[in-house]
């Protein structure tokens, strides 16, 4: 892909629910083992388009389709996630080119994001050589995790890992207003999601706002968003970034 400029970057990270598990189904084979596939349903609202990439996991741009996160998060399977009804609005309203960089993985607690852990070092070079591999400017970080940490020893800490991380990925990147858009939990262990999502709600630092994804309809396993739940989603992110950091449209 040739140099642009003007493409407009989005890192995409956290767990399972940004990873997206929307269309996932359970199935049971012949033999009785219970395995997972998912339904191959994409939404209008998802559909790929010439003026969306992504950054795949060998560090090439190519067109942008759902799962987003089949070779980021491999050890799993993947659904519908958020990213692409959120880059098909914000090219519909600010024109120029979507570039999403997928660095979800299913499972995965705070600590294991934390400054030289695997999954945080792999999100930064994948963030480096998304600008250098094609050009353009990281533009927001989209964050959605924490139901690994919704547990009696995870959920109280919660709050100064989140800021922590915020800190040192803008840092690592050079980018120290860096806009963050979290998700305030929808689902998780009911005795310490209210913890996890009172740390989300409460996060003062500049530039980081959060979309509450509570409510959103979840698929069977009562952790998971659907389909539906994800395309609203990706909405409610497209929106709270071009509201709280109104990019000129075209």
């Amino acid at each position: 892909m040739s140099c642009d400029t003007t493409k407009q970057i989005f890192l995409l990270s956290g767990q399972s629910n940004m990873a997206g598990r929307g269309g996932v189904v359970k199935f049971t084979d012949h033999h009785h083992h219970h395995h997972k596939k998912w339904d191959g349903v994409i939404p209008p609202e998802c559909q790929p388009h010439p003026s969306i990439p992504r950054l795949n996991a060998h560090l090439h741009w190519e067109q942008a389709r759902d799962p987003l996160h089949s070779d980021i998060d491999s050890r799993k399977v993947c659904g519908v996630g958020p990213g692409m009804p959120f880059a098909n609005v914000v090219r519909e309203r600010v024109g120029g080119t979507i570039g999403l960089v997928p660095c979800a993985v299913g499972g995965t607690a705070i600590r294991e994001w934390a400054r030289g852990e695997h999954l945080y070092e792999n999100m930064v070079k994948r963030a480096k050589c998304s600008v250098e591999n094609g050009g353009g400017e990281i533009k927001a970080m989209l964050w959605y995790q924490g139901e690994s940490d919704a547990t009696a020893v995870d959920a109280d800490a919660y709050k100064v890992r989140l800021e922590k991380f915020i800190c040192d990925v803008r840092e690592d990147l050079q980018l120290p207003l860096l806009p963050i858009i979290q998700v305030a939990l929808a689902s998780g262990d009911e005795k310490y999601i209210e913890k996890v999502r009172e740390a989300q709600l409460g996060i003062k630092l500049p530039n980081v706002v959060c979309v509450d994804a509570k409510g959103l309809k979840l698929n069977d396993d009562n952790l998971h968003l659907s389909t539906e739940a994800q395309v609203q989603l990706g909405q409610m992110l497209a929106d709270a970034y071009l509201c709280h950091f109104n990019p000129s449209s075209s």
